[in-house]
C-alpha cells in the first residue's frame, strides 16, 4: 500500500520538519496546509517525502470572457481571483479534481474493458479481477436496483447505477494514494452527481406516471384550495433529495483527509516529535477506515439513487391503481362473467 509508505514516511519527515521548527522558533500553518491539501488547484503538487521540495505541474487555466475586461483578476484579501459567471466570467479551466474526475472515467472503461465477461461461450467468468467485478455488478443489480425500484423497471436504470457506484468508487480511492486527490470532497463535483440523479429520478417518474399524472402528484392529492400551500411543499421537496446526496458524500469524504492531515499536523502544532508516536498511528487507523468508507460511500450514493427513482416510479404504479379503482364495478362483472363462460 503506497498511501501507507508515504504516511510512514510523512513521520519521519514530520519528526524532522517538526524539531527543526521547534529550534529555529517557526509555527508552521497548519489550517492553511490542510485546506491546501484537499481544496481543489489549479496545478497538480508532486511532493517528494522527506524533503521540502515539489514539482508542480501547471494545468491550463481556460476564460471565456462575455464581455472586456469581464475576466481580469482582482485582488481581495485573499489574494488574486478570477471574476464568477456573475460578473460576465465563464471559468472552465482543467483543475486536479477536473483530472481525477478523468482519470476515475478511464478507470471506470478499463475495468468494463479488462473484466466484463464479453465471451458469451464461457458462462463463468475467469480470474479474480473478473469475478470480483461481476460479483460487484449484480449485487447493484440484484440489491440495489431491483429491490428498490422493481422487478420490471429496475433493470432499465442499472447501467446508470452502475456507472455512479464505480465513478464514485474510483474516485473515492484515488484520493488515498499519493500525490492524488478525493473529487468527491468537492462540492461542485457531489452537486454535479446528484443533479444526474435528479434528471434521472424526474424521468422515471414522468415515464411511469406520465406528464398528467406527475404533475398531479404535486398537489398531494389535497383539496384544490390547499393547492397554494401543498404545490410549493412539494416542490421543493424535490431538490431536498439531490441536497442530501450533495452533502452527505461530500462531507463524509472530505471529512476523512482533513482528520488525517490534523492528526499529522498535531507534530507542528505541539512543536515536539514524540507526539508522533500517538498521531501517526491513530492517522494509520483512519487511513483503513477510508478504505472502508470509500466503498460505503459509493453504495450509499447508489442506494440512494435506486431509492428515489423508485419512488418515482412507484408514483406512476400508484396512479395507475387509482385509475383501476375508478372502474372497480366493471372489472369483476368482467371477471364473472369470463368465469361461468
Amino acid at each position: 500500500m503506497r498511501k501507507a509508505m508515504v504516511l510512514f514516511a510523512s513521520l519521519f519527515a514530520a519528526v524532522a520538519w517538526g524539531s527543526s521548527g521547534a529550534a529555529e522558533g517557526e509555527k508552521e500553518d497548519v489550517a492553511g496546509y490542510i485546506l491546501h491539501h484537499v481544496a481543489d488547484a489549479h496545478e497538480l503538487e508532486i511532493e517528494i517525502p522527506l524533503s521540502h521540495d515539489h514539482v508542480t505541474i501547471h494545468l491550463p487555466q481556460i476564460l471565456i470572457p462575455f464581455k472586456a475586461g469581464a475576466c481580469e483578476p482582482r485582488m481581495t484579501d485573499h489574494g488574486e481571483v478570477i471574476p464568477g459567471i456573475l460578473a460576465g466570467c465563464l471559468d472552465i479551466s482543467i483543475t486536479k479534481h477536473t483530472v481525477m474526475m478523468w482519470l476515475a472515467a478511464v478507470l471506470l472503461i478499463g475495468s468494463i474493458l479488462i473484466w466484463s465477461n464479453r465471451d458469451k461461450t464461457k458462462l463463468v467468468p475467469r480470474g479474480t479481477g473478473a469475478n470480483l467485478f461481476e460479483m460487484l455488478v449484480l449485487f447493484v443489480r440484484d440489491e440495489l436496483a431491483i429491490k428498490n425500484i422493481g422487478k420490471e423497471e429496475g433493470p432499465r436504470y442499472v447501467p446508470y447505477l452502475l456507472t455512479a457506484f464505480f465513478f464514485i468508487l474510483f474516485m473515492n480511492l484515488l484520493g488515498l494514494f499519493p500525490w492524488m486527490a478525493s473529487a468527491t470532497g468537492n462540492l461542485a463535483v457531489t452537486c454535479g452527481l446528484a443533479v444526474c440523479t435528479f434528471i434521472v429520478t424526474q424521468i422515471a417518474g414522468i415515464r411511469a406516471a406520465g406528464l398528467g399524472g406527475y404533475l398531479a402528484h404535486l398537489t398531494g392529492g389535497v383539496h384544490p384550495l390547499l393547492w397554494p400551500i401543498m404545490i410549493p411543499v412539494e416542490f421543493l421537496g424535490l431538490f431536498t433529495k439531490p441536497f442530501a446526496l450533495t452533502v452527505r458524500l461530500f462531507a463524509n469524504m472530505l471529512a476523512g483527509h482533513i482528520v488525517i492531515f490534523f492528526l499529522l499536523g498535531l507534530i507542528f502544532i505541539l512543536q515536539h516529535p514524540a507526539v508522533a508516536m500517538v498521531s501517526v498511528p491513530f492517522a494509520f487507523g483512519i487511513y483503513l477506515l477510508e478504505l472502508f468508507v470509500a466503498f460505503v460511500q459509493a453504495y450509499v450514493f447508489t442506494m440512494l439513487s435506486a431509492l428515489f427513482i423508485g419512488m418515482g416510479v412507484a408514483m406512476g404504479h400508484h396512479a395507475h391503481e387509482e385509475h383501476g379503482h375508478g372502474h372497480k364495478e366493471t372489472g369483476p362483472s368482467h371477471d364473472h362473467g369470463k368465469a361461468h363462460a
